[in-house]
C-alpha cells in the first residue's frame, strides 16, 4: 500500500516525467545518429568499393585485356591472363572478404580471387549486375542476403573507355564488419541510455524532492491546522514560488488564527451577553425548530435544557404555528403570553417579539432563522394594571363626593335653602362630603411625596412605651363606645428608637383605626413591641375581627384596595391608609406584613430600624 501511495504522489508523477521525457530525447538522438551513421557508412562502403571496381577496370584495361586484343595468339595466351589476372587482383587489392572477377566481352569469367570459386573460370556468367555492366551501363550496384545469411553488396563496372565494352569487374563484398560495427554502436547507445536513465532517475528523485517537500509540510500543516492547531509553520528553504507559496501559508495561518481568535473572543462575549441578560432569547433555523436558548428564556418558560432543542417553538411558547407564522412575517411582531409558575395561582406575563434573520443579500425571502426575545412583564402589568386602576378609583372617589355635592347644592338653589330643616342637613353633607375630599387629597399628595422622596423624615429619639400608649389615649373614646379591650405589651429589651414620631403615629392611628372598624363590639385588640432580628424593632397590632379572606390579602396594601367597597366607604376611609403606612415604614428602612383568619382576627407587623440617639434624616 505505500509502494501504490508513492506512485500516486507527486513526486512519483514527477520522476516519471522527467525520466520519460529524457528517455524520449535519448531515443529521438539515438534513432537520428543511428541512422545517420548507418547511411554514412553505407555509402562510404559502396563508393569504396565502387571505385575500387572503376580502379580495377581501367588497370585491367590498360595492361591487359588491350594487349589481349593486340595478340596473335590469343588462345594460347588466355590460361596466362587469367592467371595474370587473378595475380593482379590479389596482389594488388588483396580484398580479404571481397571477391573480385574479371570478366570478358562475352560475359566469361577470366579471373576470381576467391580461391572457392576457380571452378566459375572460363565459365559464362548470368548475373544481372554484370550483363547491365557489359552493356555499358556504369552504375550496377544491389545489396542481398546470401544464402548462408551473409548480408553482401555487389557492383559491376564495364571496362572500356570507347565505345565498345571490353569486360566487367564485377565484385561482392561481405558487409557483415560494417554491421557489427553498427551493432556495437547500437549497444554503445543503449547502455548509454540506461547509464543517462539511471542517472536522470536520481537525480530526478533530489530535485523532485526540493518541490515535493515543502508541498508536504504544507500539506501537514494544513492538516494540522484542520485539526485545530495552528501552532507550527512551515518551514521556506528559498526564494521560489514554493517559498512565496510557504511564506503566504504561514502568514494566512497567522491571520486565520488571529481571525479564530476574535471569533472565539466574540463567541465569549456573545455567551456571556445571552446567559446575563435580563430578557430571554429564542433561536431557530428556518423551520422552527429551537438551536439556541438562553438561561433567561428557561427561567421564564420554566423548561429544562435538554427539553427545548430540536422542539418547535410553538411548542416552548403555547402558541400554533399559524400565529408563528402571522407574527414572524406579518406586521404585527409581538404578543403577550401567559407562562404559569409553581406554586402561584397568578400567571407570570411574558411579552414575546419575533425576529427574522436573512441570509445576506436575500431580504426579501432568504429566511435563515427566528429570534425570539422574552421580557417578563409581569410587574409592568401589574403597574399598568394599577395605574388604570389608580385613575379609575380616583375618579370615583372624587366623582361620588362631587355629584354629592352638586345634587345637594342645587337642592339649596332649587328653595331648601328656605327650609329651616332640609337645610342645615344638607349644607351637614356638603360639608362632609368636602371633608371627604379633603382627606382624599391629603392622602394622595401625601403618597405622592412619598414616591419622590419628597417627603422628610425627622427622626428623633422615642420612647416606644409612651409613644404606644399615647395611641390607645387617642382611641379610647371609639374603643368605650364599642366596648373593645386594648392590650399594650412591650417586651424587655426594647430600647428607644429614632423615629419620625408624627409619621409613626400615623401608622400606628391607620392600624388602630382599621382595627377598631373592622372588630366587633367587646372585641380585643393587642399591641406588641419586641425586639426582632438584627438590629430591628417589630410592633405588631392584632384584632379578634372579621378577619380577611385569603384572595384579598395580596392587594391588601394596593393603592385604592377595599375588602367590602361599600361598607369602607361608609365608614369614611379613602383606601390608602394601608398604602400610605407601608410607604412610611420603607421610608424608615423597615417592611411590614399582614396575617389573617376570615372569623378570626387580623395582625399586622411592622419593622423598623433602631438607630443610635440623635439627629434627624431625611
Amino acid at each position: 500500500m505505500k509502494g501504490i501511495r508513492f506512485f500516486q504522489s507527486v513526486q512519483a508523477k514527477l520522476i516519471i516525467i522527467y525520466v520519460l521525457l529524457i528517455l524520449i530525447a535519448m531515443q529521438l538522438i539515438a534513432a537520428y545518429f543511428y541512422q545517420t551513421l548507418d547511411s554514412h557508412y553505407k555509402n562510404e562502403f559502396r563508393d569504396s568499393i565502387n571505385k575500387q571496381a572503376m580502379l580495377i577496370a581501367t588497370m585491367v584495361e590498360n595492361n591487359y585485356l588491350n594487349e589481349s586484343k593486340n595478340s596473335e595468339s590469343k588462345n594460347s595466351d588466355s590460361k596466362n591472363l587469367s592467371e595474370e589476372l587473378t595475380y593482379f587482383v590479389n596482389s594488388l587489392f588483396a580484398p580479404g572478404n571481397t571477391e573480385i572477377q574479371i570478366i570478358d566481352a562475352g560475359g566469361v569469367v577470366l579471373s576470381t580471387s576467391l580461391e572457392a570459386n576457380k571452378q566459375i573460370v572460363n565459365q559464362k556468367t548470368t548475373k544481372t549486375e554484370v550483363t547491365r555492366a557489359l552493356q555499358g551501363i556504369p552504375n550496377n550496384d544491389r545489396m542481398f542476403t546470401d544464402v548462408d545469411n551473409t548480408r553482401k553488396f555487389a557492383t559491376a563496372k564495364p571496362i572500356g573507355s570507347g565505345v565498345r565494352t571490353l569486360g566487367a569487374v564485377y565484385i561482392v563484398s561481405s558487409m557483415e564488419d560494417l554491421y557489427k560495427t553498427m551493432s556495437s554502436i547500437n549497444r554503445i547507445l543503449i547502455v548509454a541510455t540506461l547509464i543517462a536513465l539511471a542517472f536522470t532517475a536520481g537525480l530526478g528523485v533530489i530535485l523532485s524532492g526540493t518541490i515535493t517537500k515543502p508541498i508536504k509540510e504544507i500539506t501537514q500543516q494544513a492538516t494540522a491546522a484542520a485539526e485545530g492547531n495552528f501552532d507550527r509553520s512551515v518551514t521556506v528553504y528559498g526564494k521560489d514560488e514554493i517559498s512565496q507559496l510557504g511564506h503566504t501559508f504561514n502568514f494566512m495561518m497567522n491571520r486565520l488564527k488571529e481571525a479564530l481568535s476574535i471569533n472565539e473572543e466574540e463567541k465569549e462575549k456573545l455567551a456571556s451577553v445571552l446567559t446575563n441578560m435580563n430578557d430571554g432569547v429564542i433561536a431557530t433555523d428556518d423551520t422552527g425548530q429551537v438551536i439556541l436558548m438562553n438561561r433567561r428564556a428557561m427561567q421564564i418558560l420554566q423548561v429544562d435544557e435538554e427539553k427545548t432543542l430540536e422542539r418547535h417553538i410553538s411548542e416552548l411558547l403555547g402558541l400554533t404555528r399559524h400565529e408563528i407564522d402571522l407574527y414572524v412575517h406579518g406586521t404585527r411582531n409581538m404578543t403577550l403570553i401567559d407562562v404559569p409558575l409553581p406554586d402561584v395561582e397568578e400567571p407570570q406575563t411574558v411579552r414575546v417579539t419575533f425576529t427574522t434573520i436573512h441570509r445576506r443579500g436575500d431580504v426579501v425571502s432568504g429566511i435563515t432563522g427566528i429570534i425570539a426575545v422574552l421580557q417578563d412583564v409581569t410587574e409592568q402589568e401589574k403597574l399598568e394594571q394599577s395605574r388604570r386602576e389608580f385613575v379609575a378609583n380616583v375618579s370615583h372617589e372624587l366623582r361620588t363626593p362631587l355629584t354629592t355635592i352638586k345634587s345637594y347644592l342645587e337642592a339649596l338653589e332649587d328653595g331648601a335653602l328656605e327650609d329651616k330643616q332640609l337645610a342645615p342637613r344638607f349644607l351637614s353633607v356638603t360639608r362632609n362630603e368636602t371633608e371627604r375630599m379633603i382627606r382624599l387629597v391629603t392622602d394622595l399628595l401625601h403618597l405622592s411625596r412619598l414616591d419622590s422622596k419628597q417627603a422628610l423624615l425627622t427622626k428623633e429619639r422615642t420612647d416606644i412605651t409612651d409613644m404606644l400608649d399615647e395611641v390607645a389615649d387617642r382611641f379610647s373614646f371609639q374603643l368605650r363606645q364599642k366596648s373593645i379591650r386594648i392590650r399594650i405589651q412591650v417586651e424587655p429589651g426594647v430600647r428607644p428608637a429614632s423615629v419620625d414620631r408624627d409619621k409613626i403615629d400615623q401608622v400606628l392611628d391607620n392600624l388602630v383605626s382599621n382595627a377598631i372598624k373592622y372588630t366587633p363590639d367587646e372585641g380585643a385588640i393587642t399591641i406588641c413591641a419586641r425586639k426582632g432580628e438584627g438590629d430591628l424593632l417589630a410592633i405588631t397590632v392584632q384584632d379578634t375581627g372579621i378577619g380577611i379572606p385569603k384572595k384579598d390579602q395580596p392587594r391588601i396594601f394596593d393603592r385604592f384596595y377595599r375588602v367590602d367597597k361599600a361598607r369602607s366607604r361608609n365608614m369614611g376611609g379613602t383606601g390608602l391608609g394601608l398604602s400610605i403606612a407601608r410607604e412610611i415604614v420603607k421610608a424608615h428602612g423597615g417592611t411590614i406584613a399582614l396575617e389573617s383568619e376570615p372569623g378570626t382576627g387580623t395582625r399586622v407587623t411592622f419593622t423598623l430600624p433602631v438607630h443610635p440617639e440623635g439627629g434627624s434624616a431625611s
